[in-house]
């Protein structure tokens, strides 16, 4: 049972299941598993994660997806409603917070790959705290979570929603010391996606326009139009 009399499930999701016929199986999900607290069990689940999947999206909707990660308890249960994780320097883009700084609504995936094989959904609002703030209001935060970094401000999330991901397609990882980028043989981040030629772009079938990016031959047509 879930510890309040709030509705959970949105319109939309409503109006699915009763399409695909599946309202019934979903308010019995809904009565057993939906939570608008963190239990003890799912408070426990989090401080020993080192990851966490965020989704957020800007006031019009868009959507963006990201991953964080720390020693275990770098999201810190504050209380059975609420939440909070550093944001450290990072590319300067700030995506996940700008859209935070629009909609506050976000949603957490804690994703147990090696011993339980379990998930965590927990939905939220979010606040934007500085770290003395946050340190003000909260002063057993960890000093270290993230050795050698100090966080330039915290998400602080006030729960709606906590609920299990079934353990049904999760894949079994083992932990493995982290190879150094120049024994992987691979690109630098920065450099990883970006576009990597050819010696002979003619050779792969590629034409070139102006400013000298490859143009793929199928497109030459559409691209003078």
């Amino acid at each position: 049972m879930t510890t309040s009399d709030q509705e959970f499930g949105s319109y939309g999701e409503r109006l699915a299941q009763k399409q695909f016929g599946t309202a019934e199986r979903a308010a019995d999900f809904y009565d057993r598993q939906m939570h608008d607290v963190l239990t003890p069990p799912m408070r426990e689940f989090i401080g020993d994660q080192t990851m966490v999947f965020l989704s957020t999206a800007d006031a019009g909707g868009a959507c963006d997806a990201t991953f964080r990660g720390g020693p275990p308890g770098f999201v810190t249960v504050l209380d059975d409603r609420t939440l909070t994780y550093p944001e450290y320097r990072g590319n300067g883009v700030l995506a996940g917070v700008g859209n935070l700084v629009e909609n506050p609504h976000l949603g957490l995936l804690f994703v147990d790959f090696t011993r339980h094989h379990i998930g965590l959904h927990v939905n939220g609002a979010a606040a934007l705290r500085t770290d003395e703030e946050q340190r003000a209001a909260h002063p057993g935060l960890p000093r270290d979570a993230a050795p050698g970094r100090q966080a330039q401000l915290w998400v602080h999330v006030t729960v709606h929603e906590a609920y299990v991901h079934c353990s049904k397609y999760i894949p079994h990882l083992e932990p493995a010391p982290r190879p150094r980028t120049t024994e992987m043989g691979r690109p630098k981040d920065a450099e990883y996606f970006l576009r990597r030629e050819s010696a002979h772009p003619a050779s792969a079938g590629a034409t070139t326009r102006a400013g000298g990016v490859p143009q793929p031959r199928g497109l030459r047509r559409l691209w003078r139009r």
